[in-house]
């Protein structure tokens, strides 16, 4: 049998957080006798004092430092435990299917997620990510439980409208291109390729292999900007995601004589089908609308 329960732990725990008995007793809805008890036993059972008192505050004595830095691990996955379970009682589901288009600023996203894992640490993402082109037939397959999608084509699609992402004409700063004079016309772009992003159903199709068929096409964000940091062509990137390259000079503004940049529409969606009984699904669209109000 084990000399100690979690419980004791826990209690021990919320003292040092607390600083005192009474505050500790207080959050967990105990007597300061009972818990003075349990925190006694404890150390008696142990054999080592876990506590010392320095003025009115109970701190940790150096074995109670050791141990309970140890213990802290066990009790955070208890907690853990115990909120899967309550949120399964309550008929949540345990995982978020998330879809974003690769253009969504991974600031934003990356942050709103380490928010919602804070909150619920019980929720599981799983993130898929596509490119703007995917976005009619992702959202026919709903599949998804949110999605942060652009605008594709003229057809307007259903959600909140949560942000606009802005691309910019860029080339390598050694690319030809800046060497012609300004301002650029369509005729000196069609020159040199276009670096666009298509997904593989795209680049199958044949209008895509005609008037474009001096572009280079990638399925990813990430491998559209490497190839125009490799002087391959020139490209619309979104300007958040190239800020860094754009502050250092490695890519440079292209002087076009028009359309030197462009914007889309990021929307917000949610499946309503699978909302009842899932709370998490609207809290973490509430989260990047609150995320995207704090940075106009």
């Amino acid at each position: 049998m084990l000399k100690t329960t979690l419980e004791q732990w826990f209690l021990l725990d919320s003292v040092v957080k607390e600083g005192t008995f009474a505050g500790a007793a207080e959050r967990n809805n105990r007597s300061q006798s009972s818990l003075s008890y349990q925190l006694g036993l404890l150390q008696q059972r142990l054999g080592i004092a876990l506590l010392k008192q320095e003025g009115r505050r109970a701190v940790l004595s150096a074995e109670g430092h050791q141990l309970l830095a140890q213990v802290r691990p066990l009790l955070e996955g208890f907690s853990a435990l115990e909120a899967r379970a309550d949120a399964l009682q309550r008929g949540e589901r345990s995982r978020i299917d998330l879809m974003v288009d690769a253009i969504v600023p991974k600031a934003l996203l990356f942050d709103v997620l380490h928010q919602f894992q804070q909150r619920y640490p019980h929720v599981r993402i799983w993130l898929s990510e596509i490119v703007r082109s995917e976005t009619p037939d992702r959202l026919a397959e709903e599949q998804a439980d949110l999605w942060l999608v652009a605008q594709h084509g003229n057809e307007s699609l259903a959600g909140e409208s949560l942000m606009s992402i802005d691309f910019i004409a860029v080339a390598h700063r050694l690319h030809p291109l800046h060497s012609e004079p300004s301002p650029l016309s369509a005729a000196t772009l069609a020159r040199w390729p276009c670096i666009t992003i298509l997904d593989r159903q795209q680049q199958q199709q044949p209008e895509f292999n005609g008037e474009q068929a001096g572009n280079w096409s990638f399925t990813t964000l990430s491998a559209a900007i490497e190839a125009v940091q490799h002087q391959l062509g020139y490209g619309w990137l979104p300007e958040q995601t190239i800020a860094p390259l754009l502050s250092s000079g490695e890519l440079r503004p292209l002087p076009l004589l028009q359309g030197q940049r462009r914007s889309t529409s990021l929307m917000l969606r949610i499946n309503e089908e699978r909302l009842p009984g899932n709370g998490t699904i609207a809290e973490l669209a509430r989260l990047f609308i609150d995320r995207v109000a704090r940075m106009r």
